[in-house]
């Protein structure tokens, strides 16, 4: 299997796992991809991708996108996965340790969160293969990091090294390749010490359209007003702060 799943209560923890390959992205990956989404669309949890071997995901795999038709281009392979990855109800953490490049980076921009190793080397160069990034970069990396320097990295095909990827808040943190998937669990727990459904409801709004706020915010917090668990939360911390 090209990905190691690894099923908890509350958390799923994905290995990109093709080392002979440095972890490139393949049609056997996208499928597992896929199947791992409808588990996850289905019995909601927080999701941890992270990489085999000291890296993340080199790219997609040449063999197969050399191969690749125009038709092949218009259904989306990798972006129609990647954006279902997005769509996940319960938060991505992306673990990235070493290479992220081409349709590894993609994949790491579809996350909600993301962590890295000093190792990092994160960035886009399809164009000198005589292609582009059409499986997310060019609508979601000026969202993450702005619209100048998505041009800079998009356009020139350079990479980033962990120090300058946290200072564009491409990544919240940098940790030791020993301690990147504890510092992935350590988010994830947090995530699952608060309340699934208003952890989903962020979600939704954070990935809302700016004309949809803050009507959406509305009709969000109405749900959770209304719900029992809003209700014994509040009244455990007031019981808490009195006791104080």
């Amino acid at each position: 299997m090209s990905l190691h799943i690894d099923e908890r209560e509350d958390r799923v923890i994905a290995t990109l796992d093709r080392p002979e390959k440095r972890n490139a992205i393949d049609q056997d990956m996208i499928d597992a991809l896929h199947a791992l989404c409808a588990t996850l669309e289905e019995n909601p949890r927080t999701l941890i991708l992270t990489g085999s071997n000291g890296v993340f995901a080199a790219g997609a795999d040449i063999a197969q996108l050399r191969d690749r038709t125009a038709a092949d281009a218009r259904k989306g392979i990798n972006a129609m996965a990647f954006i279902r990855i997005r769509e996940l109800p319960m938060p991505v953490i992306a673990a990235i340790d070493g290479y992220a490049l081409g349709g590894g980076a993609e994949l790491a921009y579809a996350a909600d969160i993301r962590i890295a190793t000093p190792t990092l080397k994160i960035g886009n160069p399809e164009t000198g293969l005589g292609i582009i990034a059409a499986a997310g970069a060019t609508w979601r990396l000026p969202e993450i990091v702005g619209e100048a320097r998505a041009s800079e990295l998009l356009l020139t095909g350079r990479t980033l090294g962990a120090d300058e990827a946290l200072a564009w808040g491409l990544v919240s943190a940098v940790h030791p390749a020993d301690e990147i998937l504890d510092a992935a669990n350590t988010i994830a727990d947090r995530v699952a010490a608060n309340d699934p459904l208003a952890t989903q409801h962020t979600k939704r709004a954070l990935r809302a359209a700016p004309a949809e706020h803050p009507a959406i915010e509305f009709e969000l917090q109405a749900e959770l007003f209304e719900s029992a668990s809003k209700y014994q939360r509040m009244t455990d911390f007031l019981e808490r702060r009195a006791r104080r």
